[in-house]
């Protein structure tokens, strides 16, 4: 059995929390943390930027895969923390993959399979932005309130719970689809841009744990504090969460609605086509999903023009 590693505490020098695992220089990064920070304990890096220590360590030693503990978090620190993830995931991340991945494909129009790569990368963007403002105007808004006495009636951080999708998922996705049917040798560009992908994909799957295991439990704290000692009234924060879910052995029926889908059908569309249902043409596309393990349209085009399910001509690029 596995010993588990030792929890970092305020008397630990910071500089050895880097050196014994380099992503925590996300962290510190994110907590708004310059380096140049010498031989400093994290209790006195902390108290030079005005940062809550117990909120620090319980996010290093959770990332870190250490014990930590979610006692006296401070719920206005670990916001701020996760809305510079934010900005790091929009501003600079997903930017950087994009610029990388046209470098490393040729985007011009001679390579059609690179711009359906291209277009699935551009989709699973827009929902990762879409994703994380949800998380910033109604769930963080939602906390905001907490902190100042306000419960609402019609949400709580159940409702986001239930809810929160990974968004590391369809990155997993992007890479599988580069690996499996781009078929080029000696393009070091390209291994650079699939590692950029895995670094973007296991950051963004913690960013979500420390979400689950950190941020709703603190919330779920405050919210039952509040039920106890009394809130004040509350406003509607009730929003409709925009993160459903929407041969490897598929049937002949799952490769006609493929290949209506790479057309660029709407769900409508393609019942009147195949006279089924619109409830038949969600199910069935739920199990192709399932069986293939990709997701978006841009991404079943993808597969439908490697395996020949339809040519380039018939492709609508909307």
């Amino acid at each position: 059995m596995m010993e588990q590693l030792k929890s970092y505490t305020e008397g630990d020098r910071m500089r050895k929390l880097i050196s014994e695992d380099n992503s925590l220089l996300l962290l510190i990064s994110r907590f708004g943390i310059p380096l140049g920070f010498g031989e400093k304990t994290v209790g006195e890096v902390c108290a030079e930027q005005k940062i809550d220590p117990a909120t620090f360590l319980a996010v290093a030693n959770f990332i870190s895969g250490r014990e930590f503990s979610i006692q006296n978090i401070s719920l206005s620190t670990l916001i701020s923390y996760l809305k510079a993830a934010h900005t790091y995931f929009i501003d600079f991340m997903l930017p950087l993959v994009r610029r990388r991945l046209i470098e490393a494909i040729d985007c011009s129009g001679a390579d059609e399979l690179a711009l359906l790569i291209l277009k699935f990368y551009d989709e699973y963007a827009k929902e990762v932005r879409a994703h994380l403002d949800y998380e910033d105007r109604t769930v963080f808004s939602y906390a905001d309130n907490l902190l100042n006495g306000v419960l609402s009636s019609s949400y709580s951080i159940s409702d986001f719970a239930a809810k929160h999708n990974h968004i590391d998922t369809k990155l997993k996705e992007l890479k599988s689809i580069i690996i499996r049917y781009y078929p080029q040798k000696d393009n070091n560009l390209l291994y650079a841009v699939l590692f950029d992908i895995v670094n973007c994909e296991q950051d963004l799957k913690s960013h979500c744990a420390v979400e689950d295991s950190i941020f709703v439990p603190v919330v779920e704290a405050r919210e039952s504090f509040l039920r106890e000692n009394g809130a004040q009234a509350e406003p509607d924060l009730s929003e409709s969460s925009e993160f459903d879910d929407r041969v490897e052995t598929l049937s002949q029926r799952e490769k006609e609605i493929i290949v209506c889908i790479a057309k660029g059908l709407s769900n409508k569309e393609i019942a009147d086509r195949l006279s089924i249902s619109v409830h038949t043409v969600t199910t069935h596309r739920r199990n192709i999903s399932s069986k293939l393990q990709i997701h978006s349209p841009a991404g079943l085009t993808i597969y439908a023009l490697v395996n020949k399910l339809v040519d380039m001509s018939e492709i609508g690029f909307s």
